[in-house]
């Protein structure tokens, strides 16, 4: 006769509800009502921490149970492994640690076994659980804490929120591995649709990340070697020779058009009357950026690319291209171009322009005086207006006229050169009139924001994988991209560890 049940089974939760009450029995108690609330704030956080902890231990203990009776009750279904292999064996009490974010805790589940075959675990398919010890929570706080600040702040603010629980080497190893989804995951994605009025912006540009002598590229790598024969006592202020490796910069946006006149950049020798206001600049809106020292140039500027026609795949809007005049850049912009079959006005920035424009002005002027001033406020109306090939020769004749030494006329050797060599280039009354931008500060900007701010931190030396890691989810983050990435992260990474065998669905065919 089978036996019956006579009490009802033990609460899973037991250990969960005893911490709990112990916890409101110290809030309760004459010694918690003496303490600030600073000190009831640390009380609340370390136990607090721990209550979850526990929390998470019971359940993980419950479904144990649950797989283990149905183990009993016969109700296992036939288990197969990734190769198509059937397991018939069953082995309770497999267990495995796992790191999360509220501590430590174990993972206790059945093993499917066979002759000769690796284990099975199919409630580790149902948890998702990751390769390694460190869960999904503690790996994505990973990320955002190490795309903030160095690893070792980042390190510091993982303890101190979750305790002991990530090595600094393993941080930045889950860091690297949480990045390598970031290509396919921009595949995916469909940007928000514009209007044809709207011009699509595409801005490039580079900027050098110091890295260990083995990450460097093979031909700076030689120069470095080279350089360290020769003994110097000092570098320059800033100096970093044969240090850094280029990293690639673009960023593609939308912006609404602002017609504006070259005064409206430049303001008239003498200053404006203030009768009327300067006009304001296009704004960037929904930038999108992309950034890589691995990849290419080409491979970057291609993304690029790939974003603006995903933007306006009928190419119905006007796309301009800011660079900084780098013929490099040029040169690739103009086969990317060619082979796609796209047509663009590539613009040179303005604030490049007027920098050689501005040494020249001081190669007639003192520095900082009203002439100067005056000067250079003339030659850049002037090229905003679109007469840039008059600017040159007006002020290589008056070189000529004043008959200028030679160490002065070199700054005006030097912006007729930079402004000739880039005349096509130069059309800025066409980008005024249609209210395009004719600066890259947006992608300055991201420059800035991307590598400067954490990659050039004081004392940085960088491996190739950690600083391509990094800087590829800098670019997400500054996206705002990071929620849905790291959804789509989460399922191929589960993808990868759980293939599901597909043996099944196939049938001979003769």
């Amino acid at each position: 006769m089978p036996t019956y049940e006579t009490h009802a089974p033990a609460d899973p939760f037991a250990r969960s509800l005893t911490a709990f009450e112990a916890l409101t029995a110290t809030l309760s108690g004459s010694v918690a009502r003496a303490w600030t609330h600073a000190e009831l704030e640390d009380h609340l956080e370390a136990v607090g921490r721990d209550l979850l902890r526990q929390l998470l231990q019971d359940h993980l203990d419950q479904r144990a149970r649950m797989e283990e009776m149905q183990l009993r009750a016969g109700a296992e279904a036939v288990v197969v492994g990734p190769e198509g292999r059937v397991r018939p064996w069953r082995e309770a009490g497999h267990g495995r640690l796992l790191a999360t974010v509220f501590g430590l805790v174990r993972v206790t589940r059945i093993a499917h076994r066979g002759p000769g075959l690796g284990n099975v675990h199919p409630a580790d398919a149902a948890l998702s659980l990751p390769a390694g010890r460190h869960s999904a929570g503690l790996r994505r706080l990973a990320v955002r804490e190490a795309v903030r600040g160095s690893f070792d702040q980042a390190h510091d603010a993982i303890e101190r929120r979750c305790g002991n629980v990530l090595g600094k080497r393993r941080l930045e190893e889950l860091v690297v591995a949480a990045a390598v989804d970031v290509d396919t995951f921009y595949r995916t994605r469909i940007p928000i649709p514009c209007s044809r009025e709207m011009p699509l912006v595409i801005q490039v540009d580079g900027k050098g990340v110091v890295m260990r002598p083995e990450a460097l590229r093979e031909p700076t790598r030689r120069a470095a070697a080279k350089a360290a024969t020769a003994h110097r006592g000092r570098l320059a202020p800033g100096e970093k020779p044969n240090r850094k490796r280029m990293a690639t910069v673009a960023c593609v946006f939308d912006t609404r058009p602002a017609p504006r006149r070259p005064h409206d950049v430049i303001h008239p020798p003498g200053g404006r009357s203030g009768e009327r206001p300067a006009r304001p600049g296009p704004r960037a809106e929904n930038k999108w950026c992309t950034a890589s020292l691995v990849r290419s140039p080409e491979q970057v500027i291609a993304d690029a690319f790939d974003q603006a026609e995903a933007r306006d795949p009928q190419r119905l809007r006007p796309w301009v291209v800011l660079v900084d005049g780098a013929r490099h850049q040029l040169d690739l912009i103009e086969a990317v171009t060619a082979r796609r079959g796209v047509t663009v006005r590539v613009l040179l920035d303005f604030v490049h322009v007027a920098e050689y424009t501005w040494a020249a002005a001081h190669a007639f002027h003192k520095p900082g005086s009203t002439e100067a001033e005056a000067w250079a406020a003339e030659h850049l109306t002037m090229i905003l207006a679109g007469h840039a090939d008059d600017a040159v020769h007006a002020m290589t004749a008056q070189a000529e006229r004043e008959q200028l030494p030679a160490a002065r006329r070199e700054a005006v050797t030097a912006c007729y050169r930079y402004l000739t060599g880039h005349l096509d280039q130069l059309h800025y009354d066409t980008a005024l009139a249609n209210g395009w931008p004719i600066a890259t500060g947006a992608v300055e900007g991201a420059c800035r924001h991307l590598i400067a701010d954490r990659l050039d931190i004081t004392g940085a030396r960088w491996g190739l994988a950690g600083a391509e890691a990094v800087l590829r989810l800098r670019t997400v983050v500054a996206n705002g991209d990071l929620d849905p990435y790291w959804h789509h992260h989460r399922v191929r990474e589960h993808d990868r560890l759980y293939p599901r065998s597909r043996q099944h669905d196939f049938t001979l065919t003769s």
